[in-house]
């Protein structure tokens, strides 16, 4: 199925809120117990440490991999590339599988979960930031002549 490329930064915005959503609600679920000044300062330098060395980079890399395609229509997976989709497979099957063997303690969990997940959150926002802002530029006349 294909899409229009800037529908591709919505997908992106979709899938990257809805998954870092998911693992906020876990972190924060796992901090009922654990709510201290320290823990909160080490998840706010997991969400500083993940988002300007990853997901901040990665948000712009793809934005302008996409804007760049030359063909309109574009296959809805494109909104990623292959190395891409490797790795949320490897991050999804190393966070699960932290958190059913039990081989990190809950306080781990509510501190990294939580920074992780406020920066995956975040590059969702950003790219449907960027859905909206290149969605508008389009129409103007700078992309074609539909979204």
């Amino acid at each position: 199925m294909k899409i229009n490329k800037i529908k591709l930064l919505l997908l992106a915005a979709l899938v990257w809120v809805a998954a870092g959503f998911n693992i906020l609600r876990i972190g924060i679920i796992s901090y009922q117990s654990h709510v201290t000044v320290i823990n909160i300062l080490i998840s706010a330098t997991v969400f500083l440490v993940f988002w300007f060395m990853v997901f901040g980079r990665l948000v712009k890399k793809h934005t302008s991999r996409i804007v760049s395609y030359e063909e309109e229509k574009q296959f809805f997976l494109k909104f990623f590339d292959v190395k891409s989709f490797l790795i949320m497979a490897f991050m999804m099957t190393f966070g699960i599988g932290l958190r059913v063997s039990g081989i990190c303690p809950d306080v781990f969990i509510a501190v990294f979960y939580s920074g992780l997940g406020a920066a995956l959150t975040l590059a969702g926002v950003l790219f449907g930031y960027h859905f909206i802002k290149k969605g508008k530029e389009k129409n103007a006349g700078y992309y074609g002549n539909t979204i």
